[in-house]
């Protein structure tokens, strides 16, 4: 399964680590474009002057981990498409593009299904696709999230459990599940 990424699953750092991290063991192909990157980047600037170079040091490590995953779709294609906000359109167009299956974004009132469908995609949230995978091969999300736990120890100097790092970082479901 082809999955484009949008930029609010890729910024937070846990829930990025963990769909990627599920990914890398074959669960899903993930897809983005340069200009969610872009987003990313600049949502990183909130974080105060580092925060945009964290991001892009964060990216340049992301596209060296998964070449092959950008896709710039053609301005014609994002001309031809429509969704109630003309912001997220570019998403779209690349998940079209790429020739996707879904599209994963917290963002589901922006992304309606119908629309989706129209293109041959679906709609997955982050918490719901890591359930589904964690329901046909537990070991490999408890072993993403299980990564993402240490390193969030390590960088941080907390003692954070599974189930507070995964309800902090969006992945309520998750949480229970591994928590």
């Amino acid at each position: 399964m082809k999955i484009l990424i949008d930029t609010c699953v890729l910024y937070p750092t846990v829930m990025r680590e963990i769909v990627l991290g599920v990914a890398r063991t074959g669960a899903c192909q993930p897809v983005w474009s340069p200009r969610i990157l872009e987003e990313w980047a600049r949502a990183a600037i909130r974080l105060g002057p580092e925060g945009e170079a964290q991001a892009r040091s964060e990216i340049a490590l992301l596209r060296a981990a998964w070449p092959g995953c950008e896709v710039t779709p053609p301005e014609a294609l994002i001309a031809r498409l429509w969704l109630p906000d003309e912001n997220d359109i570019h998403v779209l167009a690349a998940a079209v593009s790429a020739s996707a299956d879904a599209v994963m974004t917290l963002n589901a009132k922006d992304f309606p299904r119908g629309i989706l469908a129209e293109e041959g995609l679906e709609r997955v949230d982050p918490d719901s696709w890591l359930m589904t995978v964690w329901q046909d091969n537990p070991e490999a999300v408890q072993a993403a999230a299980g990564d993402v736990l240490q390193t969030a120890r390590r960088l941080s100097g907390k003692d954070w459990a599974m189930r507070p790092l995964l309800k902090k970082a969006r992945l309520p479901r998750l949480a229970k599940a591994l928590g």
